[in-house]
């Protein structure tokens, strides 16, 4: 057995150390949400807060299924200053179509 392959004890069945306990998730507060639209995908941007802070939740929806990034309400300058430089060289830089 390889040393990364070695099973712990566990309180589950699934192979995953927890306490057994299920963990209810903090209570969270939606401060701000906006849905919008891009072809088939449905992405949705809310500010929420817990007692952990605030955060920035994007949800992709397409055809029922959710994908979720988590951005700490601390890390909202940075992601704003990536996008800003990401719009700037779509604007900037020509479509390369492919060809069939």
């Amino acid at each position: 057995m390889i040393s990364h392959e070695r099973r712990y004890p566990t309180s589950s069945s699934n192979g995953y150390r927890n306490s057994g306990v299920p963990h209810p998730p903090p209570p969270e507060e939606t401060l701000r949400s906006e849905k919008f639209q891009v072809e088939r995908k449905v992405f949705i941007l809310s500010l929420k807060e817990n007692p952990r802070g605030r955060f920035l939740r994007i949800t992709e929806d397409v055809g029922g299924r959710r994908d979720h990034v988590i951005i700490p309400a601390t890390g909202l300058e940075d992601l704003r200053r990536l996008l800003d430089s990401m719009i700037q060289t779509d604007q900037e830089t020509p479509v390369k179509l492919a060809e069939i």
